[in-house]
Order: C-alpha cells, then sequence, then structure tokens
C-alpha cells in the first residue's frame, strides 16, 4: 500500500499550505457601508443609520438626499453618518448595492 502524503507543515518553514489571497472590497467608497437601526436616544424613534463613508461632506449630502427621497422619508447627516428616518434597511442596503457599495447590516 502506497499512500501518497501531502506535506502540510514544516518545523523549518512552519505551516506550507497554500493560502487564498483575501478578495479586495470594491465600491465607491473603498469600504464596508454599515447599516444599523438605532432607537436609544431619540426619544423612542427609530431611525436608519449608515457609517463608514469616506466621502467630503458635499457628496455626503448628495446621498444622503438620493436616499431620503428613494425611502420617502427624512433624514440629515450628522458626523460623517447619514440618518434616514424610521426602519428602512432593506431599502437603503438594496439602493446602496445598486449604487456599487458593500453594505453590511451592523447590530442586531
Amino acid at each position: 500500500m502506497n499512500k501518497s502524503h501531502k506535506l502540510v507543515y514544516s518545523t523549518e518553514t512552519g505551516s506550507i499550505r497554500e493560502t487564498d489571497p483575501q478578495p479586495e472590497i470594491s465600491g465607491p467608497a473603498g469600504k464596508i457601508i454599515k447599516i444599523r437601526r438605532e432607537v436609544k436616544g431619540r426619544s423612542g424613534k427609530t431611525v436608519t443609520t449608515l457609517h463608514g463613508f469616506n466621502l467630503q461632506s458635499e457628496k455626503l449630502h448628495q446621498i444622503a438626499g438620493e436616499l431620503k427621497r428613494y425611502c420617502g422619508s427624512g433624514g440629515s447627516v450628522k458626523d460623517n453618518i447619514i440618518i434616514i428616518q424610521g426602519d428602512q434597511r432593506k431599502k437603503v442596503e438594496t439602493y446602496l448595492q445598486s449604487q456599487g457599495y458593500v453594505v453590511k447590516r451592523a447590530g442586531g
């Protein structure tokens, strides 16, 4: 019985397994945009917040305006965070993905 063995570890060089390179995150912002539903500190009102944009204030306000029109609700921009009134996570995620952003839901 001749079994062929693959060497996966060597005491001289350590692990010699081939590793797959991590895929690069692509998107207009180059980062992951995190979508989160928040209630705390907002008098019990639910809002959807978007974190992770690395854009200038003017472009951020433009995206916020597009999202507000798409969702049919109000919102604002504070400290580079877009705030949309109501639980709009599904709509916001769909819209941003259609624009080429990489989106993840954060929180619960």
